[in-house]
């Protein structure tokens, strides 16, 4: 559907059909999303635009529809709304002022925009005259089809041919009279020694000679001619030297450049290059002197230049059609585009031979000159200038200048390689540091062409030595890791080694669980996992061991496999899911599967995570829609306390925005940070707080941050245009846009991008899972980088991207990660295991080599279609904020000063947040015989109802309820009854078990609860730690009576003295020490023995403490 009506489309009348103007018309067409304009052209030829440079291969097929650029089809199935053409007219006069044209057939028509791309015509020496017999240029299909009847006339049998010109156009009209069958003779007659004078030098040139020779065209160089001699009947008969010698000739082809076509535009009254130069001169947006009116390609002067080449008239259209179309979109404003040096590299096949240049190919020669001046300049008359020029210049010579700018002002070096017997010829030249590539020539082998362009377009200092463009590389370096020795540091928490894991899989260990269970590597921050996984694999690739890649023993499926069968059968909760695919039907799942089903259904179906159904199978930070416990460093989830992160698109904030953080930060009594994702986070926040606190959020228009997800995090941005000169794209209103759109969606991991106005990449979009860095020319689009503790370069996957394509390519791009990468893989690992690497991802993204971009935009639609602010939700929803408070079995809201603490807090820089813990973890296993009082003694006693765990058959709930000074954790699993265990999990003294996933496993049946902080797993039965024997919980027998809970436990007083909130939790030794000692301790506080000192000890002394069999180990130290 258009977005703009007929009446409201503007009219593009384009003044010619050649190369340039159907590639500006297809352009404009292809990049008008928005129906706003309508555009007309005419053109002179009775054909359709075709293929100029490919004029030689018509002498072959005589077939002008083989040369069409688009094909006859293609011109009828435009809508004539958009576009319509006339061929075989010629636009005659241009009327700036009534803004029409008209043409030689009469007719006219008014414009909003006139954009000429008129051509040029062939340049002709003083001496040349196109009326006599036998003379010819080489320019169009008409002149083609004239030269071609000429020759094969009666009488021209075994003629002779003349090609006045040895540049690129010289030898392809070489090549295609030297292959006329009546022609037995060609001869080229160039002013230089050598061909291709502006492309090659002397050796270059030397090269294509032989080549030349070797056909049997003979070349004369250093000479012209005087004038062209005719026979009795006045056709061509021979050509006049300088040397007074003749060349006799049937046949005389003109080839020695170009004159534009700028007629219309003088007459006019436009203004136009000063004779004897010619063209319509342009600005740098390439309007002429008349408003409205454009010039591109070989008819266009900019900067006093004319280019006969395809690139600049394209390059042209390029710019054109993009202002037309993309300085104002939808995602915001971007800088028009401005015309600049054009890239006159080049790579063509002239007369059998591989001829490129690229760059400042000349920079050697120029260098020479300007050495010479300035020494002849220096010295007087007493140095000569070829003395200058050969006087070598010393590389290892101190340098001033740096970067890409400074190096091709600079002294320069050049690496030469000549094969006179393979015919190949390659020059290329290096800033004198060796550090940037500036320009070359290569001649019979340009294989190294693309490669060699790109890199000195990049201008970026070249991390290979240059010999190696030459010489190749030489090295075979294992980029697989494989490399690393085996004291290398793999776990910096646990301290474990490549050689320890090694080991580890030598002594049986099949799988990452097996690795981490026996070495703890990964158990700790889980940084070290992805490479650890690299590691584990690799060596039980060497042992002969089958790698699987299942999700884990409850799914003998792959994340990707597990996707699609989600999607293809509609699946929409996890027993649905588990009852399908799973390896026992009825099994529960555990903390790897459940987070990753949880995922997969949000990134399909987007249920509100709170859904009974959902809820039990969310990490812990999305258990309660919020980052839990940022509030110390390392990202440790300390005190049971919450982050609340609001999201704030692409940093952007208002004042009073500003005002409503800073008042629930000091309502509240968060600690506040403005982090790297150009957001303000506010850590700190008890669980009972979170509604109330969100509540005043939303009120005041923010939403959720999901920081608290494996989802979209930020879109970062610098100020763009907004503020910044230097700014090109709309960096703020793009990464706005991207953030809105993909907000709340969940994904293998999180995923962040980022938005750069300019090159200076202030954004640092090239870090980032996405991003956009803004160029003269669109928009660059990265992608798979990230930060973390194994950093990645994000590669480019699309360069110069309109920026009313970029959206489109970023949803199949974010789609296809989230389908098919593994759990928890970020997108830098996903394209680093992916066969084909980038270029599969492009072939894919771009290509749609496997027809599925239509599926990955409606996929994404329907994501951003449902989406919803969880938070909102939750405020409006009085029985999802009862899942909030701190225990189950207190009445009413607690204030705030009556909470149980779960760690101390301490003062910092004006901020309060909770205690260090302790760097080292100590083993405690906790048990019935901690406790004082028998069990024979305890009792059934009352601690909560079962409306308060709201049991359902759908999946597990849990609560926390307080006992005395003791917090237990209570469970529910359908099918299964209740449970409950201590809430401490003794691994690192923090009260957070009932956030854990309930999980089971699916040979033995037993059920056990994830510690969220860092997996350890214990039998919600017994109490034993799983997969970690170091560590244990009590574990209390929970049975119903009516809606009561009633769990058998000690008094009060008893339970307390094993685990009492009081006893366990961390604390800062006091405040005091902390200001006076950079070293002041941190210290857990475990029962006492009667009788022994209750308060904290300072730093240096020491304390005799029991906590009976719990720490009776020789490695537990206090």
């Amino acid at each position: 559907m258009s977005d703009a009506t007929d009446d409201e489309r503007k009219t593009v009348v384009v003044v010619g059909l050649g190369m340039v103007g159907i590639a500006f018309i297809e352009k404009l067409l292809d990049l008008d999303s928005g129906d706003r304009y309508r555009v007309v052209s005419c053109g002179e030829e009775a054909h359709l635009a075709y293929n100029r440079v490919a004029l030689t291969d018509y002498f072959q097929h005589r077939n002008v529809e083989q040369l069409y650029l688009n094909s006859a089809d293609w011109y009828a199935k435009q809508d004539p709304e958009k576009f319509s053409f006339h061929t075989g007219e010629t636009v005659t006069a241009l009327d700036t002022v009534a803004r029409t044209v008209t043409t030689d057939k009469g007719r006219t028509i008014a414009y909003d925009r006139c954009v000429l791309a008129t051509g040029s015509d062939a340049a002709l020496p003083s001496y040349a005259d196109l009326t006599v017999p036998g003379a010819f240029v080489y320019r169009n299909i008409s002149d083609i089809n004239s030269l071609i009847a000429y020759a094969e006339r009666d009488g021209m049998k075994d003629c002779s041919a003349v090609v006045i010109g040895g540049g690129l156009l010289g030898l392809e009209a070489a090549k295609a009279v030297y292959e006329l069958p009546s022609v037995k003779t060609v001869t080229i007659v160039h002013r230089q020694p050598y061909p291709l004078s502006r492309q090659l030098d002397a050796q270059g040139g030397e090269i294509v000679l032989r080549r030349i020779e070797s056909m049997g065209v003979t070349f004369l160089g250093g000479t012209s001619v005087l004038r062209v001699l005719t026979n009795s009947q006045g056709a061509v008969s021979g050509l006049e030297l300088p040397d007074g010698s003749t060349l006799s000739c049937d046949i005389v082809v003109y080839a020695v450049g170009i004159t534009a076509r700028d007629a219309l535009a003088r007459a006019a009254g436009l203004a136009c290059a000063p004779w004897p130069r010619t063209g319509v001169v342009v600005d740098d947006q390439l309007q002429t002197s008349a408003a409205g009116v454009y010039a591109v390609g070989e008819c266009a002067s900019w900067h006093g230049n004319t280019y006969g080449l395809i690139a600049p008239g394209i390059e042209m259209a390029d710019i054109l059609a993009f202002n037309f179309t993309q300085a104002q979109t939808a995602t915001g404003s971007f800088r028009p585009r401005q015309m600049n040096n054009p890239d006159l590299s080049t790579k063509l096949k002239l007369m059998g031979v591989d001829v490129a240049s690229f760059g400042d190919y000349f920079a050697e020669q120029r260098a020479q000159a300007k050495a010479a001046e300035r020494v002849a300049r220096e010295a007087g008359a007493t140095t000569s200038v070829a003395d200058a020029i050969v006087k070598p210049h010393d590389a290892s010579a101190p340098r001033k200048r740096h970067g890409a700018a400074a190096a091709a002002d600079g002294p320069i070096e050049a690496l030469t390689y000549r094969d006179p017997f393979g015919g190949v010829y390659k020059k290329y030249i290096f800033s004198a540091d060796g550090k940037y590539l500036l320009g070359g020539m290569m001649v019979g082998d340009t294989s190294d062409y693309v490669k060699m362009v790109a890199l000195v377009k990049k201008k970026k200092a070249l991390d290979v030595p240059p010999s190696q463009f030459i010489l190749g590389s030489r090295s075979g370096q294992d980029e697989s890791g494989a490399d690393l020795d085996d004291d290398a540091q793999i776990c910096s928490c646990h301290n474990v080694t490549k050689g320890r894991i090694v080991q580890c899989i030598k002594d049986g260990a099949q799988s990452v669980a097996d690795v981490k269970t026996k070495t703890k590597a990964g158990s700790g921050c889980g940084g070290c996992v992805p490479l650890l996984t690299s590691i584990v694999k690799a060596e039980l690739q060497k042992a002969g061991v089958s790698v699987s890649n299942h999700l884990c023993p409850h799914f003998a499926l792959s994340r990707t496999d597990l996707f699609n069968i989600i999607k293809i059968k509609q699946l929409k909760t996890m027993p649905a899911i588990m009852e399908v695919a799973g390896t026992s039907p009825h099994a529960l799942g555990c903390e790897i599967c459940k987070p990753t089903v949880g995922s997969i259904l949000s990134s399909l179906w987007n249920e509100h995570i709170m859904d009974p159904v959902h809820h039990p199978n969310q990490d812990t930070n999305d258990r309660y829609v919020s980052s839990s416990g940022l509030s110390c460093r390392a990202d440790l989830y300390l005190g049971c306390t919450f982050s609340v992160v609001p999201r704030i698109p692409a940093g952007e904030i208002t004042p009073d925005k500003l005002v409503v953080l800073g008042q629930v930060a000091k309502k509240y009594g968060l600690y506040t940070k403005i982090t790297g994702g150009q957001r303000v986070d506010l850590f700190g926040a008890e669980r009972a707080d979170l509604p109330s606190i969100w509540k005043e959020l939303v009120d005041a228009g923010f939403e959720s941050g999901h920081a608290y997800g494996k989802a979209l995090r930020t879109v970062k941005s610098c100020v763009g245009t907004s503020w910044c000169r230097y700014g090109i794209g709309d960096s703020v209103s793009m990464a706005i846009k991207l953030e809105e759109r993909y907000k709340g969606i969940r994904s293998p991991h999180k995923f962040k991008g980022g938005v750069s106005g300019c090159v200076r990449e202030c954004a640092e979009a090239q870090g980032k899972d996405f991003g956009l860095i803004a160029t003269d020319k669109g928009w660059n689009i990265f992608v798979c980088g990230n930060g973390g503790a194994t950093p990645r370069h994000a590669t480019l996957l699309a360069a110069d991207v309109p920026p009313s394509r970029v959206i489109r390519i970023l949803d199949r791009f974010v789609m296809y990660y989230i389908r098919t990468a593994d759990k928890l893989m970020r997108t830098a690992r996903w394209l680093e295991t992916m066969e084909g690497g980038i270029e599969k991802l492009r072939r894919v993204i771009l290509d749609d080599e496997l027809g599925v971009c239509a599926d990955l935009e409606r996929d994404m639609d329907t994501l951003v279609a449902t989406y919803a602010d969880e938070w909102r939700a939750v405020v409006a929803d009085q029985d999802r904020q009862r899942q909030f408070r701190q225990f189950a079995n207190t009445v009413g809201p607690i204030p705030s000063d009556e909470r149980v603490p779960q760690m101390e807090k301490v003062v910092e820089r004006g901020q309060t947040r909770p205690a260090d813990w302790s760097k080292d973890a100590t083993p405690l296993v906790l048990s019935e015989t901690d406790v004082p009082v028998p069990k024979s003694e305890w009792r059934w006693r009352k601690v909560a109802t079962v409306h308060d765990l709201a049991p359902t058959d759908r999946g597990t709930t849990s609560v926390a309820v307080r006992y005395g000074d003791s917090q237990i954790a209570i469970f529910h699993v359908p099918g299964r009854g209740y449970f409950a265990t201590q809430q401490m999990c003794p691994h690192r003294r923090a009260f957070v078990l009932d956030h854990g996933i309930v999980g089971d496993d699916p040979k033995t049946g037993a059920l056990y609860v994830s510690c969220p902080m860092h997996k350890r797993n214990f039998d919600i039965a017994s109490g034993a730690c799983l997969n970690d024997d170091a560590y244990g919980v009590l574990a209390f027998e929970v049975r119903a009576d009516g809606d009561d809970l009633l769990l058998l436990l000690p008094d009060e007083a008893a339970l307390d003295a094993a685990i009492g909130t009081s006893k366990w939790m961390v604390r800062q030794a006091t405040a005091a020490v902390l200001e006076q000692s950079p070293n002041a301790a941190v210290e857990i506080v475990g029962p006492l023995e009667e009788g022994a000192p209750s308060g904290p000890q300072a730093p240096g002394t020491e304390a005799v403490k029991s906590c009976g069999g719990a720490c009776s180990g020789p490695h537990f130290d206090w």
